[in-house]
């Protein structure tokens, strides 16, 4: 049975049947989730797009693969999860951890033998590009973790987003400047 078929019943009122999407999305979705909020928090995003997705499913037309309707409310989630987070913004840079902060300052050193991406292998190097992916807005962030974390391409991410291809090209830009300040900000 395709997914059609089972939105088909589901709709018809076997809403058990819905547990089959769940399981046939559910890897994918929670792997949508892993890539965009904070690990501790991707299950219960996950969770939150299969609820929204149940709620909302008599607005799947068809017209587009399942797994596509699904990613999207999955990245609207994600989106929503960082906009309420902006609002209650806690984090702040002491609360790296003291092998971070001396990480972040010893960047200047290392960064002209080694190369940035080098550097970002290391683990703390990525908690303090979580914490200043966490200083951008949703979209933004979102944005670049589409475009460049990812390596999807323009076309891709304007599909996944909604947005046109123009948006996405000037969003990943501003975005990509927008964390370079950030950064610059934290090694001044």
């Amino acid at each position: 049975m395709n997914d059609a078929e089972i939105v088909r019943r589901v709709l018809g009122g076997d809403v058990n049947a819905f547990a089959r999407l769940v399981e046939e999305h559910g890897a994918r979705i929670l792997a949508i989730t892993s890539r965009h909020v904070p690990q501790d928090r991707a299950a219960e995003v996950a969770h939150e797009t299969f609820v929204r997705a149940f709620e909302r499913l008599g607005t799947f037309k068809g017209e587009s693969p399942f797994e596509h309707w699904l990613a999207r409310i999955a990245l609207r989630r994600c989106a929503d999860f960082w906009r309420g987070r902006a609002r209650s913004r806690e984090t702040e840079f002491s609360s790296l951890g003291e092998s971070a902060r001396e990480w972040v300052e010893s960047i200047p050193d290392t960064t002209a033998d080694a190369g940035l991406e080098a550097q970002a292998e290391r683990s703390e190097a990525g908690r303090i590009l979580d914490w200043a992916l966490d200083r951008l807005s949703s979209d933004d962030r979102m944005v670049l973790t589409m475009t460049h974390m990812e390596g999807r391409s323009v076309c891709d991410v304007a599909e996944f987003l909604g947005w046109s291809v123009s948006k996405v090209k000037v969003r990943a830009h501003r975005a990509r400047r927008k964390l370079r300040d950030v950064l610059a900000r934290v090694l001044d």
